[in-house]
C-alpha cells in the first residue's frame, strides 16, 4: 500500500554510499555494476551521482560523508533477478547470495561492494 502526505509528492530517492577511495568506488559502481556517471564533484573528485535506469545512487569519499564504508544497505528493483546476476555475476561483481526465492515472496541476490556496502537485487516470485 502507498502512503502520500497531504501536499507532497515524493519523486525519487538516491542513497549516499560511503566509500573508503573514492576512484575504486566510482570504478566498481561504473564498470561492474553498470551505472553511468551523471555527474562528479570537487578537484579531485570526492562526490559523484551514478544512475542505471531509475535507479540512482552517490558515492562519497569517506571524509566528506563523514560516516564510516561498509554499513550502507539498499534494495534495487529489476524486471529479471537471473538475467541481473548473470550480468553483473560476469562482470566481477562480489556476489554474497546467489539468486534465491525467499517465503516472504522476493527472489533476490545480493553483492557488496568493495567497502562491503550489501546491494540487493530483487523481484517479486
Amino acid at each position: 500500500m502507498k502512503t502520500s502526505m497531504a501536499g507532497t509528492t515524493l519523486t525519487g530517492s538516491a542513497p549516499v554510499i560511503p566509500v573508503s577511495d573514492f576512484q575504486v568506488g566510482l570504478a566498481y559502481y561504473r564498470d561492474v555494476l553498470g551505472f553511468g556517471v551523471e555527474f562528479m564533484w570537487g578537484e579531485p573528485a570526492f562526490y559523484a551521482c551514478l544512475c542505471r535506469d531509475d535507479v540512482a545512487i552517490h558515492i562519497a569519499a569517506e571524509q566528506v560523508a563523514k560516516r564510516a564504508p561498509g554499513q550502507t544497505g539498499m534494495c534495487i528493483f529489476v524486471r529479471d533477478v537471473d538475467a541481473a546476476f548473470a550480468e553483473l555475476s560476469g562482470r566481477g561483481a562480489l556476489v554474497v547470495a546467489p539468486p534465491q526465492t525467499y517465503d516472504y515472496g522476493m527472489r533476490e541476490f545480493s553483492v557488496t561492494d568493495p567497502d562491503g556496502n550489501r546491494l540487493i537485487y530483487g523481484a517479486v516470485a
